[in-house]
């Protein structure tokens, strides 16, 4: 159980808190905002036993430790009455101010929309508060304090409702302290959540850990003295502090590396904070001539900060008995902006360093708009976040030396997104550290990367399996998805169209009435919609044609045209029209198109064996056909059986290079016999371009047999 409530003395010790720092006016209207919220939460009771206004008195007083704005504590005290009231933010703009009210509408939650469920309803409601936050980063901040204040009070909760909230603490609000660069909230935040998510975990830990002070105190107070003499007798004058690390960093450096309690023997830190920048290199020296550093351990963020805007020298060295002691190394402005990051505009306004910060801050913000515009729905938007909190960074350069910070494990795509959205969708290639190198390549601290790009490219489905950064995926996605919606709207026109014909009717002759009437019975939200499900195969054209024509009637000239055009091909793959990797058809082929359910239109070959068992599904079978003047490079398989003497390989390659292909993959059985059979996957233009690789390969001395490889069922060709 908590101790009882002391309320009086809580807001003795905040109204004392607000003389510090506010003007006698401000500090009355926050007394006012306090007297409304008590009104306002009268009768209600936390679930731990206390008056509910206990709890944003607390979140206000967080606030005022950050030496935050009056309207920001006015919204801190206020943050709960419009979600557990019947208040509006009317009245609270009309009582407190417009700047109040929004910033108490951006911490509220939405009304829980019908049919929606909690994980939705949950998305939905970060999203509202993270733009809200783009607008004004003083919502985060109250959102912060409101959770640190909950997850100090969480033992009231039921078990399953504390593991649930620890693990959203986890995953989104300690990042966020984080990236924002509120240290000292990020380290509790994350204590506070894994006692809660994983309790037995934390308390084996917690005892090991006090198990090994006491071993380790002697070794401790060794390096402590032993810096503290070195430093002045170098003539620099710094404040050294040893530091336990937190549970929850041990507990991940085990679970990473995959270590036991007994090998993770840096569970000690030291801090120094000297007086200026200069004096930071200088106290380094004077450590690495200390203690022997350990080589890949030394991270210059002074030089190149963390994109939080976290400044500090970081080294690793070796102390007595072998004992690794890591060493943050800071100036007391950097030391400031390290615990405080973002609040410390409020905390320490005369310092100059703040401005970087606020520019890194703001540009995060704005980043925050432009995933929500790129993201489909609110799931999709939180997921990019949260992809976008990842804390590890890699710093690169571009060919002009500009330096990008992006996550770690990021790729040249990753670079070329961050760098602009059109050099990211027109990326094909790239070269790091002046070698032409794959687009998958994760770039590494330091590199030097150039992207080529092509004027007609277009992003690939394939890079969202690699990047790492929320900007690049949520890009990706949002032109994958837009294309997508386009091509299958097409498709679903020249099959809805196609329909119509059977029917006697034209669709552009269609009355606006007929399409009114069909999304009215059928809930569609528009015509384009409409299209864009028929050409993902979710919904019949057939039965759509007949609904549409219900009550119209067909023209002549519609009936001529009945049953004489097939749905034309126009290229090698698009999202809406798929080639059947079974058999590879290629132009010349006599094709078969068939509609399935979230897959569009497939086309096959004829005699295709994959669509043999299908042929009852009349329905979905669509008369399809290559168009005259197709353009573009298709895949076709072939099998070749040579001679296995020194060399064929290179011969056949050659052949088919000579013929005007390229070889996208190639395979061969295991034969060490006199032949041996190769498998090739070509791009050709058409069925004649194939025909004249084969000639060209027939020539090839050592090649005894070749033949098309379609759908496992090989194919001579003539």
């Amino acid at each position: 159980m908590h101790p009882p409530v002391d309320l009086a003395e809580d807001l003795e010790r905040f109204n004392a808190r607000l003389a510090t720092y506010l003007k006698p006016e401000d500090i009355t209207r926050v007394g006012a905002a306090y007297v409304f919220s008590d009104a306002a939460h009268r009768g209600q009771m936390r679930v731990s036993g206390g008056p509910y206004i206990t709890h944003p008195l607390a979140v206000a007083e967080t606030l005022a430790g950050w030496h935050l704005d009056a309207h920001a504590l006015m919204a801190a005290l206020l943050h709960d009455v419009m979600e557990d009231t019947s208040i509006t933010k009317e009245q609270i703009a009309e009582r407190f101010g417009k700047v109040a009210a929004e910033l108490v509408d951006g911490v509220s939650k939405l009304d829980r929309i019908e049919h929606q469920s909690f994980e939705e309803a949950q998305a939905e409601n970060f999203r509202k508060m993270l733009l809200a936050m783009a607008r004004d980063v003083r919502v985060i901040l109250i959102k912060l304090a409101d959770r640190l204040h909950n997850m100090q009070t969480l033992d009231a909760m039921r078990p399953e409702k504390r593991r649930r909230i620890a693990r959203e603490t986890l995953d989104i609000y300690a990042p966020i302290a984080n990236r924002l660069g509120l240290n000292a909230l990020y380290r509790e935040l994350q204590e506070l959540a894994f006692r809660h998510a994983h309790p037995l975990r934390y308390r084996v830990l917690s005892k090991a850990v006090k198990g090994a002070r006491g071993n380790r105190r002697e070794v401790v107070s060794k390096i402590l003295d032993a810096i503290r003499q070195a430093l002045p007798a170098a003539g620099i004058d710094a404040d050294v502090k040893g530091r336990e690390k937190h549970l929850y960093g041990i507990y991940r450096k085990m679970r990473d590396k995959h270590l036991s309690f007994s090998q993770v023997l840096d569970i000690y830190g030291f801090r120094i904070i000297v007086k200026d920048r200069p004096t930071c290199y200088l106290a380094l020296g004077a450590l690495h001539a200390l203690y022997q550093p350990v080589p890949g351990k030394f991270k210059d963020y002074i030089a190149i900060p963390k994109a939080n805007g976290y400044q500090s020298l970081h080294t690793t060295l070796i102390g007595p008995f072998g004992t690794p002691a890591e060493i943050q190394i800071r100036d007391a402005d950097m030391h400031h902006v390290a615990e405080s990051g973002v609040a410390s505009h409020w905390l320490y306004k005369d310092e100059t360093t703040l401005d970087q910060l606020q520019k890194k801050t703001h540009k995060w913000l704005q980043s925050l708009v432009e995933l929500q515009s790129a993201s489909g729905d609110s799931s999709e938007f939180l997921e990019h976040v949260k992809v976008d909190l990842f804390p590890g960074e890699v710093y690169v350069f571009s060919p002009r030396g500009k330096i990008f910070a992006l996550p770690r494990g990021s790729t040249p795509v990753d670079l070329a997104y961050a760098v602009h959205t059109d050099i990211g969708d027109r990326c094909v290639a790239c070269r790091i550290n002046f070698e032409t190198m794959p687009l998958r390549t994760e770039l590494r601290n330091g590199d030097r990367v150039e992207i080529i790009t092509e004027p007609n490219a277009a992003p690939n489905p394939a890079w969202l399996g690699y990047v790492k950064s929320a900007r690049a995926r949520s890009k990706i996605r949002h032109f994958l998805n837009t294309r997508h919606a386009e091509e299958s709207a097409a498709l679903g026109e020249r099959l809805l169209s196609h329909a119509l014909r059977d029917l006697g009717l034209a669709l552009a002759k269609l009355p606006a009435q007929a399409w009114e009437r069909f999304k009215r019975a059928s809930g569609a939200r528009s015509q384009k919609a409409v299209l864009a499900e028929i050409g993902l195969g979710k919904r019949l054209p057939a039965i759509v044609a007949r609904r549409l024509a219900e009550g119209v009637e067909s023209t002549n000239a519609a009936t001529e045209a009945r049953g004489k055009q097939a749905i034309l091909i126009h290229g090698p793959e698009g999202v809406a029209v798929k080639l059947g990797n079974c058999c590879r058809p290629i132009p010349g082929d006599p094709i078969v198109g068939l509609i399935r359910k979230g897959q569009g239109l497939v086309v096959h070959t004829h005699d295709c064996t994959a669509i043999a068992k299908l042929r009852s599904e009349r329905g979905n079978w669509v008369d399809v056909e290559w168009e005259a003047d197709i353009k573009g490079m298709f895949e076709a398989s072939i099998r070749v059986i040579a001679k296995n003497v020194r060399g064929v390989l290179a011969r056949i390659a050659a052949g088919i290079a000579e013929a005007g292909s390229n070889i996208v993959n190639i395979s061969m059985d295991d034969d060490s016999g006199e032949a041996t059979t190769l498998f090739f996957t070509l791009q050709v233009t058409d069925r004649i371009h194939l025909a004249r690789i084969l000639r060209s390969l027939r020539r090839v001395p050592e090649v005894v047999r070749i033949t098309r490889y379609v759908d496992a069922k090989p194919r001579k060709e003539n």
